[in-house]
């Protein structure tokens, strides 16, 4: 899947959409601007795809104690967003504090519990959902936004439907490490390209 992955991406996308970047005068991600230079590698070989994995696909099995961590996750940034923007930090510091006791807490408590109901008939609608966002989440690393840019995210939109995929035939570790190689490629072709 990753030989699929790099080939589609390397060979047909990143060329494609070069020409119409310059073509169009579109400014580059800046992606790798905003993390310094010592924690580049860590933050985008080993962070960004276990985060990214587990907040976009770790719930598409679409089990309780899945979507509960999702869940967690999202109620726990909200609470990192308020100490970084310095609003109510003591309790929200705390509440991190909390949410790692909470999240393991109830995810062990709904162990037991299925699928939820409707899941399964929606599915397909949820995985392109996730795609979608996945790849317009990456809009973030452009300067600024443009409709132009949006076939800039085509790569990120490939990289969820395989990322998918796998998530759903091998497993979650599967998708994090596929990400993960995507990800240390596309970095070391980036620092060695300038």
């Amino acid at each position: 899947m990753l030989a699929l992955h790099l080939v589609v991406l390397l060979l047909v996308l990143l060329p494609l959409l070069g020409l119409w970047q310059k073509a169009l005068a579109l400014p580059s991600p800046e992606a790798f601007d905003q993390v310094s230079k010592v924690m580049l590698v860590p933050f985008v070989v080993v962070v960004a795809p276990v985060a990214e994995e587990l907040a976009f696909r770790g719930w598409l099995t679409g089990r309780v104690r899945a979507l509960w961590l999702v869940l967690c996750g999202f109620v726990t940034a909200g609470f990192l967003a308020m100490v970084n923007f310095h609003v109510y930090e003591v309790q929200a510091s705390l509440a991190v504090l909390g949410m790692g006791l909470i999240a393991p807490a109830g995810w062990w408590w709904l162990r037991r519990r299925g699928v939820v109901p409707g899941f399964e008939r929606t599915f397909p609608v949820l995985v392109w959902l996730s795609i979608v966002v996945f790849g317009l989440s990456h809009l973030s690393n452009y300067p600024r936004f443009s409709w132009a840019l949006l076939p800039m995210v085509l790569p990120q939109i490939w990289t969820g439907m395989t990322l998918s995929y796998t998530r759903m035939r091998i497993g979650i570790f599967g998708s994090m490490l596929i990400h993960a190689a995507a990800n240390g490629i596309s970095v070391s072709l980036a620092l060695l390209g300038g």
